[in-house]
């Protein structure tokens, strides 16, 4: 019996010791391959393993940085250039920093979207930490004798409104001496207001996307700091440069648009400028005169708007009503950068603003894609298209092709020439552009591959001096040269230098000075055919229907005092080996009443130039 009980207590024994190694492989098993935390972490290791999480949150403090200023990319899209027409690349330069734009339009006029999800900054937070994680400075560790092996990282980021959590699944063996540790799990919560600062960023985008307000603020700013519609009481041209428009333009939009805010005003004039963006963090709104811009105005040349009078005309009532009417169409783009902030941190993401003539862009009512206009997506007929200038020498020109009303960037010709696809049109225009010359088209099929040919004209600079009866005039006045192609004027003295190119132009001079003319009010009868009353006007029987038009009393204080008109051809023999084109006009007197202006108008229709070249 006693032999039986030490048998029954050595088996217990064994199953003990059995049940206690198991226990111990398990614990084991979870220490080396599922991880530890810091806790157990055997003392002397927790300092390396502390650097290696600060590294952690370092890193994805950085990738958070990057996201926010750079519109919620670390990684960049493809980058594409802008044009002359849409100065828009797909990015913009702040502070030497890029920023892909939200929205923007292409060189080639197709609307375009670049927003990234919140899934998309996720994946690229978790590729920035892979990238570097391993990159982490243990130089002083090392000279301890610690060892540190690092396996291959897999980051997973979750991005919340008021923090960045990070799980990194990474082998981490840190050994020295006897002692070894393996981390293969590793956490860390970044408190960072990026994903509400990116809601938010988004609010404001679709807020503009909806109702164009920032649009809304750049015609105001048009219609307040340049001239747009109105008419004045006069007998000379309006004038105005349109160099000065451009910067006037320019300086209100950047003032006016820094004002802007999402702060509850209170004052009146700060009613204005608030914008009601929906969202609980503070917005600024920023465009600088030195970004990209394109302002367009229609009518405009050689850097001039001109508004021509009615009333002096010939059959028009010289002697009882001048007046200026003017209406200029613009096409303004320019970009503004939207700052959403909250305490030290800022997300950023720049946008394009477009008042195409004079009126806010049509607003995306879907998505905007990357799919290019119809007639542009097809270039597949390959042709040669090869440029020169009259005497048969290779010009360097962009090349462009429009047909049904639509423009495609074709490409740009080295020594002249440009082999590439086109789109098919038949009855299509090459047009031709190059610095220096006169831009110039060619009817040219595209329904079957083949070449042409474009001479493009060359201009050239002329300073212009103006004469009345032989005497050298630095008066105001007007110069008009008219050709099919190649329109120009001088609003002299302010200007004078003409940019000519070889033709026929029709040479007109219109030359003012200061006078006091005082035109009375007058009133005058006017009659216009209208429909009977009654059942003759179902068959078109008509009536006169008179009423008067009073024209109110004004003061004339430019009169013509001299010009007269030539055709002229210039020749580019001519024009190269010149420097200035010297105008003799007729001087008439100096009008000082009704009746004496009126003989003015009579002498300048019989009245000839003579044009000189020098």
């Amino acid at each position: 019996m006693l032999e039986k009980e030490r048998m029954k207590r050595g088996q217990v024994t064994i199953f003990i010791i059995i049940a206690i190694i198991i226990v111990a492989g398990v614990a084991i098993f979870l220490f080396v391959w599922q991880g530890i935390s810091i806790g157990q972490i055997p003392s002397n290791f927790e300092p390396v393993y502390n650097t290696f999480l600060s590294c952690l949150e370092d890193r994805t403090m950085i990738g958070i940085d990057i996201l926010e200023s750079q519109g919620g990319y670390i990684e960049l899209p493809d980058f594409e250039p802008g044009s002359v027409h849409m100065p828009f690349s797909s990015q913009l330069n702040f502070l030497g920093n890029p920023i892909p734009y939200w929205y923007y339009v292409s060189a080639n006029n197709v609307q375009k979207e670049q927003i990234p999800s919140e899934q998309d900054m996720e994946n690229s937070l978790e590729n920035f930490i892979n990238d570097g994680i391993r990159e982490c400075n243990f130089a002083s560790y090392y000279q301890e004798g610690f060892e540190i092996v690092q396996g291959e990282p897999s980051a997973n980021v979750d991005i919340k409104g008021s923090s960045v959590d990070v799980r990194l699944d990474m082998s981490m063996e840190i050994t020295r001496g006897e002692d070894t540790a393996l981390i293969r799990e590793h956490n860390a919560v970044v408190n960072s207001r990026l994903g509400t600062l990116y809601n938010s960023a988004k609010t404001v985008y679709q807020k503009e996307q909806r109702e164009l307000f920032l649009e809304d603020y750049g015609i105001d700013n048009l219609r307040l700091y340049a001239p747009v519609d109105g008419v004045e009481i006069s007998c000379s041209p309006k004038t105005w440069n349109s160099h000065e428009v451009f910067g006037d333009l320019q300086e209100a939009i950047e003032t006016n648009t820094l004002a802007l805010t999402t702060q509850t005003p209170t004052t009146n004039e700060g009613r204005y400028f608030y914008v009601d963006a929906g969202i609980s963090q503070e917005a600024r709104f920023i465009n600088s005169r030195n970004w990209a811009y394109s302002i367009e105005i229609l009518p405009s040349q050689n850097g001039l708007m001109i508004a021509d009078p009615v009333g002096n005309q010939q059959g028009l009532g010289i002697l009882g009503f001048c007046y200026v009417p003017y209406h200029f169409v613009y096409n303004v783009k320019y970009p503004v950068l939207v700052q959403i902030y909250e305490g030290d941190e800022t997300f950023q993401f720049p946008l394009a603003v477009i008042i195409q003539g004079n009126k806010p862009r049509e607003e995306l009512t879907s998505s905007a894609t990357d799919e290019e206009i119809e007639l542009c997506s097809y270039k597949n007929t390959e042709a040669t298209v090869r440029t020169y200038d009259k005497n048969l020498n290779p010009v360097n020109s962009v090349i462009s092709y429009e047909c049904f009303g639509e423009s495609c960037f074709i490409g740009n010709t080295t020594s002249g020439i440009l082999t590439t696809e086109f789109p098919q049109c038949n009855n299509g225009y090459i047009i031709a552009k190059a610095e220096g010359f006169e831009e110039s088209q060619q009817l040219f099929s595209t329904t079957t591959e083949g070449s042409a040919s474009v001479i493009m004209n060359r201009l050239y600079d002329l300073d212009v001096s103006l004469k009345l009866n032989g005497n050298n005039y630095n008066d105001k006045a007007f110069i008009y040269f008219v050709s099919d192609s190649n329109s120009k004027t001088v609003a002299y003295p302010e200007q004078k230098i003409v940019e000519l190119s070889e033709g026929t132009y029709e040479v007109s001079v219109y030359a003012y000075k200061d006078s006091s003319i005082q035109l009375q009010e007058t009133t005058h009868q006017e009659c216009v055919d209208v429909p009977s009353s009654g059942i003759g006007g179902i068959f078109g029987i008509t009536e006169k229907n008179c009423f008067d038009v009073k024209i109110p009393s004004q003061l004339v204080t430019n009169a013509l005092a001299g010009g007269g008109t030539l055709e002229f051809y210039f020749t580019e023999n001519e024009l190269s080996s010149s420097n200035t084109i010297e105008i003799n006009a007729a001087g008439f007197a100096t009008p000082t009443t009704i009746e004496q202006l009126q003989n003015n108008y009579l002498l300048f229709e019989d009245a000839q130039l003579e044009v000189t070249l020098n």
